[in-house]
C-alpha cells in the first residue's frame, strides 16, 4: 500500500526572508507539515487494522482523522510550490482573463482573497480554486484542512491562515501577512494548475 510522504521543499528555508523567516518556513515544513503526512499514513494503518477485523465502530472518527491530515498534506505541498522568491506582480494570459471574467479585476481577486484569508475563523486557508460545473475561478474558505468548500472544487493558489504559519513573525496581524504572501506567489505554478484544472 502506498504510503505519503514529506516532498522536498523547492527552495531553501531561508529564500522567502523578509517575508517569511527561515525559522519559520523549517518549523512549518518539517514539523507541521510532516505531522499531517504522518497522521495520513497512521490513520491508513488504523483503517486498514479496522478492515482486517471487521471492526467498524471507530469508523466515523477514523474517516474524519484520515481527511484532516490528508488535506493537510495536500495543501501545504500546493502552498510550497505556490511560493517563490522571485514570485509576485499577477498573472496573464488565459488565467489573467479568467480572473477578471469571474471577479470584475485582479484587484477584486486580491481583495477576496486577502479578506477570505484574513477573516477565515480559527485555523484555515484562503484558496482560489476552479469550479469545473460551472466552468469558473471561485474563492474559498477553508475552516482546519476540509471544510467549507464546494466538492468539486480544485485549489490553484492557498494562502496558509493557521497560526503556525505567521504568528511567530506577524503576531496576531494576520493581514500583514497575508500581503506579503502577494509578493511570493509564483503565477507560473499557479497558471499550470489552472491549466490542468480546465482541461480535466
Amino acid at each position: 500500500m502506498g504510503q505519503y510522504s514529506l516532498p522536498d521543499m523547492p527552495y531553501d528555508y531561508a529564500a522567502l526572508e523578509p517575508a517569511i523567516t527561515g525559522e519559520i518556513l523549517e518549523l512549518h515544513h518539517a514539523k507541521h507539515h510532516a505531522a499531517y503526512v504522518k497522521g495520513a499514513n497512521d490513520t491508513l494503518e488504523k483503517l486498514a487494522d479496522a478492515r482486517d477485523k471487521g471492526e467498524f465502530g471507530g469508523l466515523v472518527g477514523l474517516e474524519k482523522t484520515f481527511a484532516f491530515n490528508l488535506s493537510g498534506h495536500v495543501l501545504h505541498t500546493i502552498f510550497w510550490e505556490n511560493l517563490s522568491p522571485d514570485g509576485g506582480d499577477r498573472p496573464d494570459g488565459a488565467l489573467g482573463d479568467a480572473i477578471t471574467e469571474h471577479f470584475g479585476s485582479f484587484d477584486n481577486f486580491k481583495k477576496q482573497l486577502t479578506t477570505a484569508t484574513a477573516t477565515v475563523q480559527g485555523s484555515g486557508w484562503g484558496v482560489l480554486a476552479w469550479e469545473p460545473l460551472g466552468r469558473r475561478l471561485v474563492v474559498e474558505q477553508v475552516y482546519d484542512h476540509h471544510g467549507n468548500i464546494g466538492m468539486n472544487t480544485t485549489p490553484l493558489l492557498v494562502f496558509d491562515a493557521w497560526e503556525h504559519a505567521y504568528y511567530l513573525q506577524y503576531r496576531n496581524v494576520r493581514p500583514d501577512y497575508v500581503e506579503k504572501l502577494w509578493g511570493l506567489i509564483n503565477w507560473n505554478d499557479v497558471i499550470r494548475r489552472f491549466e490542468a484544472a480546465k482541461g480535466a
